[in-house]
């Protein structure tokens, strides 16, 4: 337990001085994007990872939060801190329905209900008023945040998208390391045994569902204040699709995993997108290739690793 807590520690400081030094090192929008959908990552492995559903319709929430955002900084006036709770307020809620509808299904159907009903929330954002339709809403203005700290300026709004996503990943890793996040666990591995101890396993599952929908809604109204850009991109159920590579990428159900799944796959899409279609091929392909390598994920093989070092030797 020592060596575990003292490891967590470590992988808490790094991640810090990463997030600290990243604007110097690459470019700040860059960093930014990996910081957006590191957040969206780690909340979609709070559902998947710790209470074992599998969303296909995450999108939804990243992208309906983006839209609010947007819109409300830029035709309603709000500042963007206002704006930001705006988007996330519209994800939880949207996360409330949705999960209300989907709980009550499981495995196969659990993904399909959430995939059909992000499929609405797409048609919505192409066809509303408010949307822009094919366009989406550009040229969403920064603004002033407080009233003091002008988020033009790239490292202030870098800086304000670091602190957000340490909040988002503080948030998922109390909810994981409390009782709360306990019966998540126990849910996951064996549901009709949970049942059998006294547990509201739906009402657990649901406040689950809108916890990580309420993240995702997070980290695309701060996206939209990034790129000053809602789009449907955000809401196609392809973004849906690269949220689950990045958690298998990086590890599912460790704390680490889905921003070091994040910056792989951004940092993928980014470098290889002078290869034009074939950037899905060749992320493909690596994808194959480290889920044969690494079943655990990247983070998941470092901590079997470390585990199987530190485990007592048989004399």
């Amino acid at each position: 337990m020592p060596a575990r807590g003292n490891g967590r520690w470590l992988g808490g400081g790094l991640l810090l001085a990463a997030g600290l030094v990243a604007p110097y090192v690459v470019y700040p929008v860059f960093a930014m994007k990996v910081l957006c959908f590191a957040l969206f990552a780690c909340a979609f492995n709070l559902l998947l990872g710790y209470t074992g559903l599998l969303s296909f319709g995450h999108a939804a929430f990243l992208g309906s939060a983006g839209y609010v955002t947007a819109y409300t900084v830029k035709s309603l006036g709000f500042s963007p801190g206002l704006g930001l709770l705006a988007g996330t307020a519209c994800a939880a809620v949207l996360g409330l329905v949705i999960g209300w509808l989907a709980i009550r299904r499981s495995g196969i159907y659990f993904a399909m209900i959430t995939l059909g009903l992000a499929q609405v929330i797409y048609f919505l954002s192409l066809q509303l008023e408010f949307t822009g339709g094919e366009d989406g809403i550009q040229g969403v203005p920064r603004g002033v945040l407080f009233g003091v700290l002008p988020l033009d300026n790239p490292l202030v709004m870098y800086h304000f998208v670091l602190a957000v996503f340490l909040f988002g990943f503080w948030v998922v890793y109390r909810a994981i390391h409390s009782p709360f996040g306990q019966v998540l666990k126990a849910i996951r591995e064996n549901e009709p045994r949970a049942v059998s101890l006294g547990y509201d396993v739906h009402r657990y599952k649901l406040l689950a569902f809108v916890l990580s929908a309420t993240l995702a809604g997070l980290a695309g109204g701060t996206k939209s204040l990034v790129f000053q850009l809602a789009s449907l991109t955000d809401v196609h159920w392809h973004t849906s699709g690269e949220v689950v590579l990045m958690t298998l990428l990086g590890g599912l159900g460790t704390e680490f995993g889905p921003v070091v799944g994040a910056l792989l796959v951004v940092t993928l899409n980014n470098y290889l997108a002078g290869f034009g279609s074939w950037v899905t091929v060749i992320t493909g392909a690596i994808f194959v290739v480290c889920v044969l390598a690494f079943r655990r994920g990247i983070v998941g093989e470092i901590l079997a690793f470390a585990r199987s070092r530190s485990a007592p030797k048989d004399p």
